[in-house]
């Protein structure tokens, strides 16, 4: 029986940076966290890194995706995954971090015109109306 696949890694063990974000619940699998490290979405310290990168405490990851941008500080580390609250305590998400989401919320929401609740598509007439309004 293995002894090791159960047990949650030290401060003093290593960690590889594809296995932390999958542990850390960023990515589904490990290929997928490996391929956004291998295209340049993921940087430690503002660097660029391959994947098998020893991650330690005091890290400062940024991840960037399609939705969002999100810069964390490794606070501890894991070789497998858990469930979501015990992955929280691997990182701390920075105050800087918090801000720049919370605008680009707001500004997402504001990108979609707001329409009436089932008043369907909008007539050629509006169509017109709306793209001279908007200088499309």
């Amino acid at each position: 029986m293995k002894e090791n696949a159960s047990k949650t890694v030290s401060a003093d063990d290593k960690c590889r940076l594809d296995k932390w974000l999958w542990a850390a619940r960023f990515y589904k699998t490990r290929s997928l966290a490996a391929d956004a490290v291998d295209g340049g979405k993921v940087r430690v310290d503002g660097d660029r890194v391959k994947t098998a990168k020893e991650v330690k405490a005091g890290m400062l990851i940024s991840i960037r995706n399609k939705e969002y941008e999100i810069e964390v500080e490794v606070t501890g580390l894991s070789n497998i995954r858990r469930g979501a609250p015990e992955a929280t305590l691997l990182y701390a998400e920075t105050e800087r971090s918090k801000t720049k989401r919370d605008n680009a919320k707001i500004t997402r929401e504001a990108d979609f015109g707001i329409r009436e609740r089932g008043a369907g598509r909008p007539t050629k007439r509006q169509q017109r109306d709306i793209k001279r309004f908007t200088g499309m």
